[in-house]
């Protein structure tokens, strides 16, 4: 046993960069699982820690320095996700995830903007980090929503999501399947391009400007939803508003609009989305689903907690 040891010390343990260059998978990995790049950044924190926490013998023994990292990393995710649900309902009013905003970094614990010197800290923005995608990974069990995002994201094969998830391969594959489903079930039958979704949101922030409930009415489908998270630290409607007439008067009722908030169009997930800024002070974020020419669903993030990485971004 003990020659196996010299053996192991023997070898060269992976390098830095080996290591430190997973940090942006690991991160994009802990957001879309946990919703949150505050707790994302936590696991991966930890997962550093178990890392060098072992010998340096040890770590030479690791073959894939990043499919360890990224197996560590999951399971607190999936341990984090267990313990989730029941904090979720002590929540005050409804819970949504964390907004993202476009061309950010997460470097040493703050926030930067521009491009930076090194891009593992770059958090990628896509199709999986929609805010829609999130929501409908928050309606998954915690098995499915490691399994969906390790396949169908990350693209392991089901036999490594297997030992992370401690299920077999066949009910790995039953889980991203089912997940998968969900997914394909909240998508609008109509893709809206890029640009269309841009001018349906500069037409919703104007109509909300100006207070005119006849246009916001027809900017929504009939069946829309908007909902707000305020964490209980600020007012937002502690239940979704349902019905794009009861949605336009909310909005155009809400004070500020067309005083002293400022609206400005964002990069929101990756989507055109808004902020509304109070005193230079960002006060709430929104994302907007949009599938053909009517806005299905608007998330209003005013939770204070959630507005950390846009708080100290200047208007441009």
């Amino acid at each position: 046993m003990e020659g196996d040891g010299d053996a192991m010390r023997a070898k060269t343990e992976p390098g830095p960069s080996a290591v430190l260059g997973e940090r942006q998978q690991l991160i994009g990995l802990g957001y879309r699982l946990l919703g949150s790049l505050a707790d994302a950044e936590d696991v991966v924190q930890e997962t550093y820690a178990r890392w060098y926490a072992m010998p340096e013998w040890r770590r030479a023994r690791v073959e894939s320095p990043g499919g360890w990292l990224t197996t560590v990393a999951s399971r607190i995710c999936l341990d984090l996700l267990g313990s989730a649900r029941a904090r979720r309902e002590r929540y005050v009013g409804e819970w949504l995830p964390e907004p993202l905003p476009d061309r950010t970094e997460w470097v040493n614990g703050r926030w930067t903007t521009g491009t930076s010197a090194d891009p593992a800290d770059r958090v990628t923005l896509d199709e999986s980090v929609t805010m829609a995608f999130l929501v409908v990974l928050e309606s998954m069990t915690p098995a499915e929503r490691v399994a969906f995002v390790l396949h169908d994201v990350f693209r392991y094969p089901f036999a490594e999501v297997a030992e992370i998830v401690g299920r077999t391969p066949a009910a790995c594959r039953q889980l991203a399947s089912s997940a998968r489903r969900r997914v394909s079930a909240s998508r609008g039958p109509t893709a809206t391009p890029a640009a269309g979704r841009a001018d349906l949101v500069r037409a919703f922030r104007r109509a909300w400007e100006a207070k005119d409930i006849d246009t916001l009415v027809g900017l929504l489908a009939p069946d829309a939803t908007a909902t707000g998270d305020g964490g209980g630290l600020v007012t937002a409607a502690p239940r979704p508003v349902e019905g794009a007439e009861r949605i336009a008067r909310f909005f155009a009722d809400r004070p500020g609009a067309a005083g002293p908030m400022t609206l400005l169009e964002r990069t929101v997930n990756g989507r055109p989305g808004l902020v509304a800024q109070l005193d230079g002070v960002t006060v709430a974020v929104l994302a907007f689903d949009i599938a053909g020419d009517r806005i299905r669903h608007i998330w209003a993030v005013l939770n204070p907690d959630k507005l950390r990485p846009w708080t100290t971004r200047t208007a441009r």
